[in-house]
C-alpha cells in the first residue's frame, strides 16, 4: 500500500531524532566562543517540530555544571519554535554552560539516549551567535529535511473578512513550505484594506526578518519581509495574510482554511490572538 509522504515525515514526530550534520558549527556569546565544531547533531525533541543543535562535550570552549535554572511543564501537542527550551520532552538532564565568569543557566541539555550520550544539546536562544561555516543562523538551525519554494504565479488571489475584499491580485507569488499550507504573498498595491503597522516581530529561519500589519478588525494578521532571505528574495515588499482568519479565493474557488495541527501551532507561534 502507497503512503503519503507527509504522513512518513511526521511518523516518528513523537520520537527523539537526530541527523548527524558536517557543517561546521561555531557558537559565540559576545566575544566568548562556547563551542565549534564539525560533528553536530540536529536533534528533534519529541513533538518538536524545528530542530536544535546538540554538540560534543568534547568540542566545548565552557564548562556543564549542575542546573541552577528553574525547568518548565511541558505543553501537550505540537512544540512549536516558542515554546521554550526549557520545556523538555525527552529524558535527560539539565546543565548550566559556564564560560569563564558567565553562566547561562539551563542553557544545555544531556540526553539520556545512548546514541547522544557524549553531546549536549544547547538552547539556541540562550547565545547571540550562531555560525554555519561563515554564515549567521537566525531563529533555529534549519532543518535538511525542510523546504521552500516561492513561485510567481498568474492566478487571481482574492482574500475576503465577512464578505469585504481585503487584497487581489493576478500577479501573487505562491510559497510552498514542507509540512504548512500555501502562503500567498501580494503585491502592496494590491491590498485594499488599510496596513497599519505593528511592533509584532518574528524570524524565520528560511525566509528572515517579519513586520506585521493589522488590518481594520483583524490585529496581526498580516506580514511582510523587506530583506528575505537569499533563495527567497522575489518576497520582498510584499504582504501576506494569514489565511485562517481570512476567506481565500483562487480563481474564484473558495479554499478550505488550514486545520492542520501544524498550521494550528504555526498560528498560535506567529499571530497569537
Amino acid at each position: 500500500m502507497s503512503r503519503r509522504m507527509q504522513d512518513l515525515l511526521f511518523e516518528g514526530f513523537g520520537l527523539l531524532r537526530y541527523e548527524p550534520s558536517e557543517m561546521r558549527v561555531l557558537v559565540r556569546h559576545g566575544n566568548i566562543v562556547i563551542a565549534d565544531t564539525i560533528r553536530a547533531m540536529l536533534v528533534w525533541e519529541p513533538r518538536r517540530i524545528v530542530p536544535t543543535y546538540a554538540v560534543p562535550v568534547a568540542d566545548l570552549r565552557a564548562d556543564l555544571a549542575p542546573s541552577t535554572g528553574e525547568g518548565m511543564p511541558t505543553p501537550d501537542g505540537v512544540l512549536y519554535p516558542g515554546i521554550p527550551f526549557a520545556a523538555h520532552s525527552a529524558d535527560g538532564e539539565v546543565v548550566d554552560v559556564v564560560a569563564g565568569d558567565t553562566r547561562f543557566a539551563g542553557a544545555g541539555f544531556r540526553l539520556d539516549d545512548a546514541d547522544l550520550a557524549e553531546y549536549v544539546v544547547l538552547d539556541f536562544r540562550a547565545f547571540d551567535g550562531w555560525f554555519g561555516e561563515d554564515e549567521r543562523l537566525v531563529s533555529h538551525p534549519r532543518d535538511p529535511y525542510h523546504r521552500v519554494d516561492a513561485r510567481q504565479s498568474s492566478r487571481t488571489v482574492r482574500l475576503e473578512l465577512d464578505g469585504a475584499v481585503v487584497a487581489e491580485s493576478s500577479r501573487p507569488v505562491f510559497v510552498f513550505e514542507t509540512g504548512l499550507p500555501i502562503r500567498f504573498y501580494l503585491p502592496r498595491e494590491d491590498v485594499r484594506a488599510e496596513l497599519t503597522p505593528t511592533d509584532r516581530r518574528t524570524t524565520c529561519a528560511y525566509k528572515g526578518h517579519a513586520s506585521y500589519f493589522s488590518i481594520p478588525g483583524q490585529n496581526n494578521v498580516a506580514w511582510t519581509y523587506l530583506e528575505p532571505a537569499d533563495g527567497v528574495t522575489q518576497l520582498a515588499g510584499l504582504i501576506a495574510f494569514f489565511d485562517d482568519r481570512l476567506d481565500v479565493f483562487i480563481d474564484g474557488d473558495r479554499r478550505e482554511h488550514p486545520r492542520t495541527a501544524v498550521a494550528e501551532a504555526v498560528r498560535q507561534e506567529f499571530a497569537p490572538d
